[in-house]
């Protein structure tokens, strides 16, 4: 199922959410058709392998670039949906440390430090990631559920045990 994004023309300090295959990239709308994210360093993307970054990689680099070219055909909305929950900095001091940020290596991790938590400290002076939460919290309910399923055999498999005891 195919399901497109309403596409909001973007204002600067707006937070951009891309949809890839798998997973979101985010990057920070800074006008004039221009956006600053995080991204893989150039060993990377020379290999084709950008989208693997974030299981190998330890660092990446700011980067500034037309909006067109990051998003690569794939669907994309202004998404700054932490702003009813928290104080957005004003759009002024969000462009200007992006800005500042631009060509730096900067450490990486997929799970504290990825392009979502990037872009969201840039916005609110904190850094979150939704996608890594909503990641953990599904392996949580998968790991626990498997262990309900495990739990509930036994216990099926038990009392089958000393129903057969039983008819002996």
């Amino acid at each position: 199922m195919l399901i497109l994004l309403q596409q909001v023309e973007p204002k600067p300090g707006d937070l951009i959410e891309i949809s890839r295959f798998g997973y979101r990239h985010w990057a920070l709308y800074v006008g004039y058709g221009y956006v600053i994210h995080l991204a893989p360093p150039s060993e990377f993307t020379k290999t084709g392998f950008s989208s693997l970054m974030s299981v190998v990689a330890d660092k990446a680099v700011v980067r500034k670039e037309p909006l067109w070219a990051v998003v690569k055909g794939d669907d994309y909305r202004v998404n700054n949906k932490h702003d009813g929950k928290l104080p957005r900095r004003s759009v002024d001091q969000i462009i200007q440390e992006a800005e500042s940020l631009v060509g730096k290596t900067m450490p990486y991790s997929v799970t504290s430090e990825n392009c979502e938590h990037f872009v969201t400290k840039l916005r609110y002076g904190v850094a979150r990631s939704d996608q890594v939460r909503d990641a953990m919290v599904a392996g949580a309910v998968g790991i626990v559920g498997v262990g309900a399923l495990v739990a509930v055999a036994t216990f099926i498999g038990a009392l089958l045990s000393d129903n057969k005891q039983e008819d002996e």
